[in-house]
Formats: structure tokens, C-alpha cells, sequence
């Protein structure tokens, strides 16, 4: 007998989504900063063993959408609610809702397996715990609730044990050796992403979309030519920075976790070009991955 299902994670922004699907994967997949909208894509992270296979799918965090982009990243929130056979709900201590009422009524009216999981209970004491649970199963009385510490992976054995227990009988969906649906490409787009969110402040990191031209792995190194993208001139000078220093920085800090990642020496070349207003053009956001061909 074979097990495998889709588990898919939805919360709201900085609930510590990325944080809890790397754990269960066992790999850094998805792109951790305190900054919201950090994860824009839905991204999967599989586990295989010989009786199951666990496909996880983090998702971006639950938001009112302002421009055509963020339409596109609530898109993969509500496909991740469609084709989910079991559906993590994360929440941390202190929180009170879902940012979006539609989505909430379709958690409290699932008819799949849902798991409340209570996030970040490393910062709070037993008392204002038993309280959150209390007032979580009043809430989402049709989920289990899982309390949990992704940061200091408290727990998170206990709910992934729950998760196997849950799978439905099936074959893979994907190859047993498959890691991720994401390419190659994917993942240097995001660790550029990543320190660029870790590094600049106010709207830079929001108008900032990478690509990645060329991929050339060869036997003792891969060579990687990415481009930045920005929405405006003065974005682009704020990147790079005086002499070029900014832009070094994130080129160093990325090759560095890439050689990590890929196991491999890497060689990056940067470059940052204006392209604009991409965030609500839909030739764009189609080119970059957020509206599904």
C-alpha cells in the first residue's frame, strides 16, 4: 500500500510558513526574511519514502491585493486550497484571523483533513497558550490543532508523524527522486530575491523581480548570468549602490548559499535593468511564472 497526497500551507504574511515547509523537507527551499509577501510563488517541496510521498506546497501569505501581482500570488492561494488533500492553516500566538473572510469560510467548511497549527509558541507562556487553543477550536472547530515552534523546530516531528497518518492511499505523483516542481533557474531567482529583501528597505525589495539568462553547469562549476529587474531609474542606482558595492554584497551573499545549495563552485554575474511597471503587466507577470499559461 502507497501513500501520497498534497499537503498544502496557508496563513496569513509572516506566520512562519516557509520556515515549517523547509523543516518537513528537510531542505532550504523556500526563501525566509521577516519582511512580508517574502514568498510570492507556490512552491513545492516533496518527501519520498518507499511506502509514501509527501508533497508540500508553500504558499504566499493571505493579502488584500493592490496591484495585478498580488492578484496573481492570491491565485496560487486559491488553487492551493482546491487540490489540497490535507490543509495546514498556520497561525502564530496572538492572532485572531485570516486576513480574507472568503478564504476563512472556505477553511472552517473543508472537507479534507485541517490542521490548525499554532506557530511561534516559543514566545509565549502556558496560560496564554491553553487560551489560544481554546479559542482556535472554537474558531475552526473541523481542524486539529497542532501547536508548534517552526523556528526552533519544537514539535514538528509529532505533525509530521499526524500528516503520514492522514496521506490517502495513492501512487506518486511525481518521480521518487523528484526534491521540488521548481527549476534550477527557480531557486538562484530566489536566493538573489532573498538577500535583496534582507538588504533594502521600503519598496525596493517589492519592485524587484530576477531572472535568470543563463545556467551553464560544467564538471567543477556552474556559471550563472542573472538580472535584476526594478520598476524605475532611481531603483536601479539604489541597487547597486556607490561603486557597485551594494551590488557585489548580494552577488557575494547569494554565490556563497548557491555553492551551499548546489554542492557545486559557483561563478555569478549580475547585472540591473529598469523594467517598468512590471507588476501590473500581465505579458510580464505571465513571463515570470505568476499567471499559469
Amino acid at each position: 500500500m502507497h501513500k501520497a497526497g498534497f499537503v498544502n500551507i496557508i496563513g496569513n504574511p509572516n506566520v512562519g510558513k516557509s520556515t515549517l515547509m523547509n523543516h518537513l523537507v528537510g531542505e532550504r527551499l523556500s526563501i525566509i526574511t521577516n519582511k512580508a509577501q517574502t514568498t510570492r510563488h507556490r512552491i513545492l517541496g516533496i518527501v519520498n519514502e518507499e511506502e509514501y510521498q509527501l508533497i508540500f506546497s508553500d504558499t504566499p501569505g493571505i493579502i488584500q491585493p493592490a496591484y495585478e501581482m498580488q492578484e496573481s500570488m492570491m491565485q496560487f492561494v486559491k488553487t492551493a486550497l482546491e487540490d489540497a488533500d490535507i490543509l495546514i492553516y498556520m497561525v502564530e500566538v496572538g492572532e485572531k484571523e485570516l486576513k480574507d473572510e472568503h478564504f476563512f469560510q472556505k477553511i472552517i467548511h473543508a472537507k479534507i483533513p485541517v490542521l490548525l497549527v499554532l506557530n511561534k509558541i516559543d514566545t509565549s507562556n502556558q496560560e496564554k497558550l491553553e487560551e489560544q487553543v481554546q479559542f482556535w477550536k472554537e474558531k475552526v472547530p473541523n481542524a486539529e490543532i497542532f501547536p508548534i515552534s517552526a523556528k526552533e523546530n519544537f514539535n514538528v516531528s509529532a505533525l509530521f508523524q499526524r500528516l503520514i497518518d492522514l496521506l490517502p492511499e495513492s501512487p506518486p505523483y511525481y518521480p521518487k527522486d523528484a526534491l521540488t516542481d521548481k527549476s534550477e533557474r527557480f531557486f538562484v531567482n530566489e536566493k538573489i530575491r532573498e538577500k535583496i529583501l534582507m538588504h533594502y528597505q521600503k519598496e525596493i525589495p517589492y519592485a524587484v523581480e530576477v531572472e535568470t539568462e543563463s545556467f551553464k553547469e560544467e564538471d567543477d562549476i556552474i556559471r550563472i548570468q542573472s538580472i535584476i529587474m526594478v520598476e524605475r531609474d532611481s531603483q536601479k542606482g539604489i541597487i547597486i549602490g556607490h561603486k557597485g558595492e551594494m551590488l557585489k554584497r548580494i552577488g557575494t551573499e547569494a554565490r556563497k548559499d548557491l555553492e551551499v545549495f548546489f554542492d557545486k563552485k559557483i561563478h555569478l554575474e549580475l547585472f540591473v535593468k529598469v523594467n517598468k511597471d512590471w507588476r501590473n503587466n500581465e505579458y510580464q507577470l505571465r513571463r515570470f511564472g505568476y499567471i499559469q499559461k
